[in-house]
């Protein structure tokens, strides 16, 4: 995983036209990111991995019933 994922869509209008952005860039904080489109800013993050983790079904096509 890289420290800088980007984003495919702004989250709050839809449009791709998302650029990164210089503000807020500090280690730890997440990556800034700015929308051309509708005009926001957004930050993004990993927060972490879930305690339960993954949990597949035994069943041959995976789903659970």
């Amino acid at each position: 995983m890289s420290e800088r994922a980007a984003p495919f869509y702004c989250p709050y209008c839809g449009d791709e036209d998302l650029r990164p952005s210089e503000e807020g860039t500090a280690a730890g904080k997440g990556a800034a990111w700015e929308c051309g489109s509708c005009n926001r800013a957004f930050r993004l993050s990993f927060l972490g991995l879930l305690a339960k983790g993954l949990q597949r079904d035994r069943n041959e096509g995976g789903t659970t019933e």
